[in-house]
């Protein structure tokens, strides 16, 4: 399986490091269920109703996300639906070139969009001229709005998804956020498929 590949080469360079940013905890908690949080926005699967993704890395996981709160979704040539209404307030598509080498990092096309309550979210690695939206653009929840791809610094097709929010002394800090999945309202965890239940 080539998410498989995807994930056991960069571990044979990394190692078995892992996050020591002290939220990562709080994650690992939320994910397992021993933290409860019923206040926090409840998004829907960046992908089309009825669709079926795994998550091939998580929130602080020893790869490349060791110091992130983001979500990679094994999705090849596959359209990316919003997963929150808002604003588009960036986009770049026109990258065409992408691998494991940083110097790829600045070809990754994305789309990030600001929702009500000041939070954005970031859909990257977008196929070359893969954007359907574009800047001051208003988009619903579950939109089409752009088709996943291999640009920037990434191994493999892939959705990298994370959502940040600005702090008190201005600075923008990332977020876990929990999704509506077929199997329920939850936080998503590496190795799982998810199904997006909406209705089409």
């Amino acid at each position: 399986m080539k998410w498989l590949l995807f994930l056991l080469l960069p571990a044979l360079f990394i190692g078995c490091a892992v996050s020591k940013n002290p939220e990562r905890s709080t994650f690992r908690g939320l994910q397992k269920g021993r933290i409860k949080d019923d206040t926090s926005y409840i998004y829907s699967l960046p992908f089309a109703p009825g669709k079926r993704y795994r998550v091939i890395q998580g929130y602080f996981s020893s790869m490349t996300h060791k110091e992130r709160a983001a979500i990679d979704f094994n999705m090849k040539g596959a359209k990316i639906h919003a997963a929150r209404g808002g604003i588009v307030v960036r986009v770049k598509e026109d990258g065409t070139r992408g691998g494991m080498n940083s110097k790829y990092r600045l070809d990754g096309n994305m789309i990030i969009i600001q929702h009500n309550d000041s939070t954005r979210a970031g859909y990257w690695h977008l196929a070359p001229n893969g954007a359907y939206v574009n800047v001051g653009d208003t988009v619903q929840q579950g939109q089409l709005i752009g088709l996943s791809g291999n640009t920037g610094y990434t191994s493999m097709p892939h959705l990298h998804f994370l959502v940040w929010k600005r702090t008190a002394d201005g600075q923008w800090h990332q977020i876990g956020t929990r999704f509506r999945t077929n199997k329920g309202i939850t936080y998503l965890r590496p190795f799982q498929r998810y199904r997006n239940p909406e209705k089409k």
